[in-house]
């Protein structure tokens, strides 16, 4: 026997680079939602790029700050949300979107993620010497959690246009199913 759960809004998770904010933005279109970017949210609110609340005040700081967002997220209605690539890896936070959203995770190879963010400089986890040996690894951490999503989405060879159609169909039947 499944529980009805109300899926107001679309939540994507999934590592960085997997294509989160760019689908999310098409989907949100295709839905008439609105947009929201935990991230952006949370660079808003302290008035801090991500980079720079990971080098002055720490991960852990970062952290409670997304803790705090997805508390807030519950109230909305009609959002496709974005969430930075470690905020499922957060039980609470995962049982907290599963509340009120369907939630897809984005998934792509670690080779194929390292192609698409290597020339990016606003990635604090990447600052290792070997980083694609630090996406595995994240990767292989975050695993378990990404899993848990209600759908899972490969986004390696395919457009942004294929994801997010793919996402949306995604979303629209399990709201006729009552999911």
């Amino acid at each position: 026997m499944s529980t009805v759960r109300p899926l107001h809004n679309l939540v994507l998770i999934g590592f960085m680079g997997t294509g989160k904010s760019s689908v999310g933005q098409a989907v949100a279109g295709q839905l008439h939602f609105s947009f929201l970017d935990t991230d952006q949210v949370i660079e808003q609110r302290v008035g801090k790029s991500v980079g720079e609340i990971f080098a002055g005040d720490g991960e852990p700081a970062f952290r409670d700050w997304e803790r705090r967002i997805v508390v807030e997220l519950a109230a909305r209605t009609k959002t496709v949300i974005a969430t930075g690539g470690g905020l499922p890896a957060d039980d609470a936070n995962l049982a907290s979107l599963k509340t009120h959203a369907l939630v897809v995770c984005l998934w792509a190879s670690p080779e194929k993620i390292w192609e698409r963010v290597r020339g990016q400089s606003h990635r604090p986890l990447l600052n290792d010497l070997d980083p694609l040996a630090k996406i595995r690894r994240l990767l292989e951490v975050r695993e378990p959690y990404y899993r848990q999503a209600d759908v899972l989405v490969n986004t390696e060879m395919r457009s942004v246009r294929d994801v997010a159609q793919q996402v949306t169909h995604h979303f629209l039947a399990a709201r006729a199913e009552g999911r």
